[in-house]
Formats: C-alpha cells, structure tokens, sequence
C-alpha cells in the first residue's frame, strides 16, 4: 500500500514496476482502472479521491532483480533487498528515482528460524498460527524519515544478533544514545565485533563532526547481494564473503557509515550528482583516518587516492558530473569516489577547516531528509566562506581530468628570491589552483608557502621569501593537497 500526496492537477499516478503481474489496484479502497505494460503501471485517479489517497496495488510472480533470493554457504535460503541504482522496480510499486523519498512500514511473514531486519525500527514480532506446518513470525519494522528507494531493504535469513552498545549519547535526532547491532550468520558470531569493534567511535566522530545521527538506530548485516558495500539507511550490508573471512576494513564500515548523512538523509537529486553521495562518503572514511590514525595515515590515504584517480581512464575521459551516463551502475567509478573525495579535500583546503566544515553541516542542515545538488553544497560553502566558487565546481566537476605541472625554477643572487616557472599540459587543459611548496634552505631551513596558480599554459610565479643562497630542495604540494600530475625539469 502507497500513501500518496497529490501536489499537481493530475489524474494519472505512474509507478515503476517491472514484469511482476498486476491483479488489481484500489484507490482509497475502491477499485480503479489501470493500464500496464512490461515496466510500469498507470493508475487512474478518480476525480474524487482528493489530494491525500492510499493505493493498493496486487501483485505477484518471482522477482527478477531486486529482491535475491539464494542460498548461502550452508545450503540455506536467504533474502536480501538489493536496489541500486534503480532496482527497487523489480520488486516494490514505487517511483523509483532518488528525487522521490518517503517513509517505509515493512510487514514481512517469512519462517520463524528467519530473522527479518529491515530500515528503521522493529514494531514488532508476532507468531502466527500454522497448525501443522512450518512454523512463521509476522514481523514489521518502520522507517519514519524518508528515504529513497534504493536504500529500501529486508534481510531474511538465519542472522545471529551482536549488541555493539551504545554511542553518540545526546546527538541522535530522536533523542538518548544511537543503537548499534550486528546481524550476521550464526557461523561468523565468533571474532565479533571485529571490523565493527570501531563503529561506536565512529557514530561518536560523525555524530560530532557533522550533526546528530539522523535515524531510529542502526544495524549492520551480513548480506548475499552484488556489493561490497551497501548503505541502506539504518540497515548498512556488507558482502557475505567479507565477513565470513574476515576481510572487512575498518574503513569500508566508516564509508558506508557516512552515507547515513550523505547519501541517505541528503540525497542526490539526479544520479548525475552522486558525487555527493559517494565523494562524501569515501573522504568522510578517510577523515576518520586522520582521526584515528593521525596526519601521516591521512596523507597515505589521500595519497593512495590520488593515485587511483590519475591512473583511471574513467576520469581522464569523463567529468565527475556526468548528465550523459545513462546507466547508473556505470556511475559507481572513480570520479564519484575518488575525485569526488578530492574535490572535497580540495575545498576544505582552499577555504580552510573552519569555513569548509561549517558550510557542509550548513547544506547538510538545509536538505537533510530531502533532496540536493551540487549548486546546494556550493551555496552553502559559498555563505560560509564569503567565497565565489563557482569557477571551482566548473572545473572540478564539469570537466575531465586534472592539472598536468611541469615545473622549474631559477634562484636569482640580486633579489635572493626563487622564480617558478609552472607548465600546464594541453590534455586537459589549464586549471586555476593554490600550490604549496615547501622550500629547504642549503643550511637546512624550511619554508612553506602557497602561491597562486592561473587557468594559464605558462606562468611565472615569485616565491614571497628571501634566500641567502640557492635552495637545496623544492617539494611541490607536500600535504597531499592537490589533484594532479608533477614533473620538475
């Protein structure tokens, strides 16, 4: 059943539903005309029916996507919900497009020796009367903030329960500590909590770093679907076979964790911007690295990244933004994980900590439970800083690749100043940038300073210091700040 909320003149509601057969739809209960084809159903709204209705849709057949239904490494049958990008058609009447969020009541009948975990909060478990068959558990969980479809999911299989505590005490939206708790196979209970042992300090980071946790709780699941990672709000799966061999970092709990506020609470409007969902994410994972770990482990990170995004032909080819990709799952690449984090490091590198973080909680306040864009973020950071950014976001998001440097310098004797002479390659373009050079005296002092770069092919920048002699070593961008390529002459 939909609860749907006329907002338009329209007499027609069109849901997504792929394959599965229709058998009938009522409208505030009485039965209404519909037409169907192999992808969606389109539902008359009687002139009637007012602007607030409830629509039944009957259905059935065997899902062919969206819904797994196998078998796990004991031969026993589990099911997971498994809806990105736009899967939740195969399985649930929906409008299954990220700009359309609402809340969720999952009513699950299913054996008893299944335990069913879905978004938001158990209502309840309730036996039901099965003389002489196999015994069955009704079960219903409620998510009381919208979400988007893809985030949409149950779990029914045989799940042990592991209590992580609780955590973020005083910064959840409803109130008290945030719950968290592990659900996996009853074989995989030993070594818990594991890769999860860190997931209450990690609520404590975000909850402090971005704004309360937005949810009623939240679960982690070993899961059966196609990703290693799955954010779905307030129940994250993680792949079975990460678990069950204990292979499951740290880091892929802290990333799928920060989707709970990017991703799921702010969602993309347009997949085109998924950027926001997965960017974040991946530099919120790496932010908690340089929480847990410190600045060099950060820097690796950071690092480790950059390298990912210069040897990937996705982001030599395409902009982060990509309105063009039509295939969604094709999104799920480097420029929306890797560049994405490194626009971010970027902006919080140009504007500072205290502006950057104060505008992400801004946007991140402004659309929380609805819908965003990259223009919303760069409103926000824009009001935080007093900054135009506009030519940042052209740059950075509308256009492939990244900043080619070759660079030399000349010490001149009279001025006791060093010259940079910076290159731009033609492959990609000029980009507008600070570089940050650290400089080493020949009696070892250092001085670090930023100079700006213009989108030009050839520059000449003098370095704001005085040397009393040539310097021993110029290091280009030593804090790992800076998308690009660097090669000294």
């Amino acid at each position: 059943m939909l609860t749907v909320r006329r907002v338009a003149p329209a007499d027609t509601l069109r849901l997504d539903l792929v394959a599965l057969r229709v058998d009938s739809v009522l409208v505030g209960g009485r039965a209404t005309a519909f037409a169907r084809d192999s992808a969606r159903i389109r539902i008359l709204i009687p002139a009637d029916a007012g602007d607030s209705l409830t629509v039944v849709v009957r259905y059935d057949g065997a899902p062919a996507d969206g819904l797994i239904i196998r078998t796990d490494a004991r031969g026993r049958w589990v099911a997971f919900g498994d809806n990105f990008a736009q899967r939740a058609r195969y399985w649930i009447p929906s409008i299954d497009d990220p700009s359309d969020k609402a809340t969720v009541t999952w009513t699950v009948r299913a054996p008893s020796d299944r335990r069913v975990v879905a978004n938001g909060e158990l209502v309840e478990e309730i036996p039901l009367a099965t003389p002489g068959g196999v015994a069955r558990t009704l079960t219903r969980w409620r998510e009381s903030r919208p979400i988007p479809t893809y985030t949409m999911v149950i779990a029914a299989a045989p799940l042990a329960y592991v209590d992580l505590g609780r955590s973020a005490c005083g910064r959840s939206d409803f109130g008290g500590c945030v719950r968290q708790t592990v659900y996996v196979e009853p074989e995989a209970v030993d070594g818990l909590p594991g890769p999860f042992a860190q997931a209450p300090a990690i609520m404590d980071f975000y909850t402090s770093l971005v704004a309360p946790f937005p949810y009623e709780r939240l679960a982690h699941l070993q899961s059966r679907t196609r990703f290693g990672g799955m954010e779905n709000a307030t129940a994250i799966f993680y792949a079975d076979r990460s678990v069950r061999e204990r292979t499951l970092r740290p880091t892929t709990v802290a990333h799928e964790m920060a989707h709970q506020w990017f991703g799921d609470a702010v969602t993309e409007t347009r997949f085109a911007d998924l950027w926001l969902s997965e960017g974040f994410a991946t530099y919120f994972a790496a932010l908690w690295i340089q929480h847990a770990e410190g600045d060099s482990a950060f820097r690796d990170e950071m690092a480790r990244t950059r390298l990912e995004v210069l040897h990937s032909p996705v982001t030599a080819q395409r902009p982060v933004r990509d309105t063009m990709e039509t295939d969604y799952l094709a999104l799920l690449n480097t420029n929306s994980y890797q560049k994405g984090a490194w626009t971010l490091h970027m902006l919080r590198t140009l504007l500072g900590d205290s502006a950057f973080f104060r505008g992400v909680r801004g946007y991140y306040v402004a659309h929380r439970h609805r819908n965003a864009r990259s223009e919303d973020l760069r409103d926000a950071l824009e009001r935080a800083s007093g900054e135009p950014l506009g030519w940042f976001f052209d740059q950075w998001l509308t256009r492939p690749g990244y900043p080619e440097v070759t660079t030399r310098w000349r010490y001149d004797r009279g001025s006791h100043r060093v010259t940079l002479y910076v290159e731009q390659g033609s492959r990609f373009g000029p980009f507008r940038f600070p570089l940050t050079v650290e400089v080493e005296e020949a009696g070892g002092g250092r001085h670090r300073v930023t100079v700006p770069v213009a989108a030009e092919r050839s520059q000449r920048v003098v370095l704001p210091i005085q040397l009393n002699a040539p310097p021993r070593t110029i290091v280009y961008d030593p804090d790992v700040a800076l998308l690009a390529t660097f090669t000294a002459r």
